[in-house]
């Protein structure tokens, strides 16, 4: 019996003749015509002046933070419930993250605790470099409130939007709010370049700089010259070639995704005890669709679920064990309501990718079915 993974690639013959064609250009290294098409492509799509390639959504992240000024003697607000490259690119900035909870709802930053801890960052002088939110599995941050609470405070939004490709808030794409947004592309994303990520921003200047520091921070002379630090951050122009062929297929990928995600709704509407996190948003991508269980009004936990999934290949994940849990962040500040960890402990996502099969979406929630009998 193979195994139904959590979020595989969706790749075929599209991306095929699109890497095929890059590498009988002669562009195999990284930058290229590929690579500016794609940047073109995907600015477009989210509807940004400027769009910058890197070798991962961190890159992007740590380019992004750099843009903004972040650095040593300052913080960055962020989520406590992401994943550890959200507070490593504020670490490798030399600034310090602070943790903020979660709305419970969505998994998103909460907004009132971040205006509070702004105001008493204000009140304390400290230099706050930036609010770095995330769009969690998908479904954008409450950008409506939370950008005029930023903005009062005369403080940048990054916005982390690695999981939500696709998604929209108010008219908006994901990726597009703030000073600067930052998209991934890795294997487990909505669309993939195998490894990637992009910097999207509308303020030319910041884009310049990043793609300046993306390159070894080279000073344009024929000879290699280099007055300060910078990184081989650059995106492969073959892995350009299949982002641009995922583009083409994103909205269709898309769908896939809501078709198996109502799929889980339907399965679970009558199922006391169960949501699905963030299914009230209608802008999401449905990244992966992640249930949270409530034992005491179910009867059993999600690991159970897990456990049972795992005895019949099929993979599953908790939801993000929350940073300040995160033993390399011990001791690091953080603002807490118990959220992030209730969601840590009740979460779990199921496979929910745009290449899986009917017949493996069936096997899927006859397992689960199975599971539901049994209790």
């Amino acid at each position: 019996m193979s195994k139904i993974y959590l979020s595989p690639p969706d790749v075929g013959q599209l991306e095929e003749s699109y890497a095929l064609a890059a590498i009988r250009s002669g562009w195999v290294a990284p930058l290229g015509p590929d690579v500016d098409a794609f940047e073109t492509e995907l600015a477009e799509r989210i509807g940004t002046a400027y769009a910058v390639a890197t070798s991962s959504g961190t890159a992007a992240l740590h380019l992004a933070l750099l843009g903004v000024g972040a650095g040593p003697g300052q913080v960055v607000v962020m989520p406590t419930l992401t994943f550890a490259a959200t507070a490593n690119a504020a670490v490798y900035t030399g600034a310090e993250p602070i943790f903020v909870d979660c709305d419970p709802a969505t998994g998103n930053i909460d907004v009132d605790l971040v205006e509070q801890l702004l105001e008493l960052l204000r009140a304390e002088g400290r230099r706050v470099a930036a609010v770095l939110p995330v769009d969690m599995f998908g479904v954008c941050a409450d950008y409506d409130r939370l950008l005029p609470v930023c903005a009062r405070a005369g403080v940048p939004v990054v916005e982390d939007a690695a999981e939500a490709l696709g998604a929209t808030r108010s008219g908006r794409a994901a990726g597009s709010f703030g000073r600067t947004g930052v998209l991934s592309f890795n294997g487990n994303k909505i669309m993939t370049t195998s490894g990637g990520g992009m910097l999207l921003t509308d303020d030319a200047e910041l884009a310049a700089r990043a793609r300046y520091l993306a390159t070894q921070a080279r000073q344009p002379v024929t000879h290699y010259e280099h007055t300060e630090i910078g990184y081989n951050y650059r995106l492969s122009n073959v892995l350009a070639a299949i982002g641009r062929a995922q583009l083409r297929r994103l909205d269709g990928m898309i769908r896939r995704r809501r078709e198996l995600r109502d799929r889980y709704a339907k399965m679970f509407a009558a199922v006391s005890g169960v949501r699905l996190l963030g299914d009230s948003d209608p802008g999401g991508n449905c990244w992966l669709t992640t249930i949270v269980v409530e034992p005491e009004e179910s009867g059993w936990e999600s690991v159970e679920l897990a456990a049972h999934l795992a005895a019949r290949e099929i993979e599953t994940r908790p939801i993000w064990k929350p940073m300040h849990l995160q033993p390399v962040h011990a001791g690091a500040e953080a603002v807490l309501t118990g959220a992030a960890e209730r969601l840590f402990a009740t979460g779990l996502a199921l496979p929910s990718g745009s290449a899986m099969s009917d017949g493996q979406s069936e096997r899927v929630l006859r397992a689960i079915d199975e599971f539901l009998g049994g209790r």
